[in-house]
């Protein structure tokens, strides 16, 4: 496992427990942390949230993390020691509705499932 694999999974496991203790208690949501990609330099990391929500619900979630990363680096810097505390950049993760979505369209398509396949 090289470097960057290690750290952004030291940051994705560190911001869990942050998300636990600072962020789920004020939605009635769930929010998953689905991934963070760190720069190389180690100054800018692209954290990925799943939000199981309305869109309003997401929206929300987006806000307060957007508002809340100061805190949410100070806490992350107190617990691991790296040359630098990246910055945070939020994002929705939309993989889980995009599949919805093309399972959606595959469903309307109206392909039998027993077709023959033989000649």
């Amino acid at each position: 496992m090289d470097r960057m694999t290690r750290v952004n999974e030291l940051l994705k496991r560190e911001l869990g427990e942050i998300f636990k203790r600072r962020i789920c208690a004020d939605f009635d949501c769930l929010i998953t942390l689905t991934a963070v990609k760190t720069s190389p330099d180690l100054h800018n990391a692209h954290v990925y949230v799943s939000v199981f929500g309305t869109e309003n619900q997401r929206k929300a979630v987006l806000v307060t993390l957007l508002k809340k990363r100061k805190v949410i680096q100070r806490e992350m810097s107190r617990n691991i020691i790296l040359k630098y505390t990246p910055v945070l950049d939020f994002q929705l993760d939309t993989t889980l509705d995009d599949a919805d979505r093309i399972d959606k369209i595959l469903d309307d398509l109206n392909i039998p499932a027993d077709r023959d396949l033989q000649p």
